[in-house]
């Protein structure tokens, strides 16, 4: 079955425009969700419509209305939406065009794919297709959604394109109220650069498919459990550890983050008993070692 496009118009570029076709590009149908049953009988509770005086209603007969003042509402018709016509009902007029690390993060909403919609339209939408690619540039444009007009920015992405909803500069709060109160005071050099090393340790390709969802894993693997009628097993929160210096914590996190040597010993008949973790202090004292047979081979 072909998806169903979420939305359908034109993008028009000066006196160029081109027919096409938007997808949700997310999808949240493979997550775990739960009904709200009814302890004894399990049967699936329905959410129905009540008006505090005559009970249950019928949702034909619900209307939207906007509260203009403490409980009193003015209402809004379908008529009243259709006659709020725009030039982005059916349009994404592009207005500028940006770097993409010109849009911060915090604006991005939605993602979106855009498609051309019939062959008529692949030429021209291919032509500004490879013109954005070329340029390096995102598209600013605007286009009602949901009973509003939204911002996006339009981009190549492989053979289509890809459009991103941006928020509204009022729904952004500032940050003011969260970091007013921490202080800009500059490190200690030392514990910097033994951050930094850190970090270099760890620097890898990002690839989200190493980053699956442990709790939804977790969650699955209990519901099996429930379906096979076993008892599921409840799964212990690591505990925490002690609290302890910075400078001794960054250090013994560069020795234990060490990748350790191939060994060329051959293997062993029997198994050997596992290694004894170090302590945060053995560590700390590996790490001196290290560091000063380094020094030492330097000055040799």
């Amino acid at each position: 079955m072909a998806p169903r496009a979420s939305w359908k118009g034109y993008i028009k570029l000066s006196l160029v425009s081109c027919p096409v076709k938007m997808f949700p590009a997310t999808t949240t149908s493979e997550r775990i969700t739960f009904n709200q049953l009814h302890k004894d009988t399990h049967n699936r509770i329905n959410m129905k419509p009540v008006d505090p005086e005559l009970g249950l209603v019928e949702r034909s007969d619900l209307v939207k209305g906007y509260e203009y003042e403490d409980k009193q509402y003015v209402i809004i018709e379908d008529s009243d939406l259709e006659a709020v016509r725009i030039e982005s009902s059916h349009t994404m007029n592009i207005e500028a065009f940006v770097d993409e690390d010109e849009v911060d993060v915090i604006y991005q909403d939605a993602p979106y794919y855009l498609a051309p919609d019939g062959a008529m339209a692949e030429e021209t939408f291919i032509v500004l297709r490879e013109a954005m690619r070329r340029s390096g540039k995102l598209a600013v444009a605007r286009l009602v959604m949901s009973s509003r007009e939204r911002v996006i920015t339009i981009g190549a992405r492989e053979t289509g394109m890809f459009v991103t909803t941006l928020r509204n500069p009022n729904e952004v709060r500032g940050t003011a109220e969260y970091f007013g109160n921490i202080p800009v005071g500059k490190p200690d050099e030392e514990m910097l650069q033994l951050a930094e090393k850190l970090i270099e340790q760890k620097v890898k390709k990002f690839d989200p498919k190493d980053y699956e969802d442990r709790y939804e894993a977790a969650l699955m693997a209990m519901i099996r459990e429930k379906l096979k009628g076993h008892k599921p097993i409840i799964a212990q929160a690591p505990e925490r550890g002690n609290v302890v210096n910075l400078m001794d914590a960054l250090k013994a996190s560069l020795s234990q983050s060490k990748p350790a040597a191939p060994s060329k010993a051959k293997a062993e008949p029997a198994a050997k008993p596992a290694a004894k973790k170090p302590t945060l202090k053995e560590a700390v004292e590996a790490s001196k070692a290290v560091a000063g047979k380094t020094a030492a081979r330097k000055k040799a």
